[in-house]
């Protein structure tokens, strides 16, 4: 039996555009969030990027068997670098050169976190090759991460903080306030546009804040320097009156 070619492979392959995302809802409003800071904060620290695509609860299809089965969902959060980060409603691997993604994180809840600790961390790892995968639990905080070597995952080793370092994002995963952030390798937390706004709106009022105290500073100088004026002049006035030359004085 001769091997399958690349054109026949395609021709069993789905129309891709028919192709929608088939994930359940997130289990809970602390998932939700936990989702929509991981996807924004990225965003907006990559704002001046448009080379990558962030996969937020959105089915990765990656077999015709797969279909046929529907034996595994997507990720609740993946990251693929080096592509055009254009909406897609699903991520179709024979229509993407192939690509799958660099890095994956799971959100473990009761119902899935046995099945994101074991099956899907040795499907990612043999199948997909994807370089790195976390897992965080927003309800427990169970945090892990793990890096591919030769086809299997070995655990990320924390510093100090308890962070991961990723090298796909180039930032630290870290609990912060019981939710999983980026931070900088400088250890600076990686803000969501709304807290970089109140950052700037905090430097905004610090810089009003030292403006008018600098301000208040250059009036009251002048209110002496005024003061003294007037004394010097009210002491001229009086030794004029008394016959004196106020310059000899």
């Amino acid at each position: 039996m001769s091997a399958i070619t690349a054109q026949e492979l395609e021709a069993q392959m789905p129309d891709a555009t028919k192709l929608l995302s088939d994930e359940p809802e997130m289990e809970s409003s602390l998932h939700y969030m936990q989702l929509l800071l991981l996807v924004t904060s990225l965003e907006w620290a990559w704002r001046q990027r448009d080379d990558f695509f962030i996969g937020a609860n959105l089915t990765i299809y990656f077999s015709r068997q797969q279909l046929k089965q529907r034996d595994f969902r997507g990720p609740d959060f993946f990251l693929v670098k080096n592509t055009t980060g254009h909406p897609r409603s699903s991520w179709v691997v024979w229509e993407e050169d192939g690509r799958y993604p660099d890095l994956i994180i799971e959100l473990l809840s009761e119902s899935t976190a046995k099945v994101d600790r074991t099956t899907k961390l040795d499907l990612y790892a043999t199948r997909f090759h994807t370089p790195e995968y976390f897992y965080f639990s927003p309800e427990t905080l169970e945090f892990a991460g793990f890096r591919s070597n030769f086809n299997q995952y070995s655990p990320i080793t924390p510093n100090e903080q308890g962070w991961l370092w990723s090298e796909a994002l180039g930032f630290f995963l870290g609990i912060h306030h019981g939710q999983l952030r980026y931070f900088s390798l400088e250890g600076m937390l990686v803000p969501t546009p709304e807290e970089a706004a109140q950052q700037e709106m905090f430097r905004a009022d610090q810089a009003m804040a030292i403006t008018e105290q600098e301000t208040q500073r250059a009036n009251q100088e002048t209110q002496r320097a005024d003061q003294e004026k007037s004394r010097a002049d009210r002491l001229a006035a009086k030794l004029k009156e008394l016959g004196l030359d106020p310059d000899e004085a």
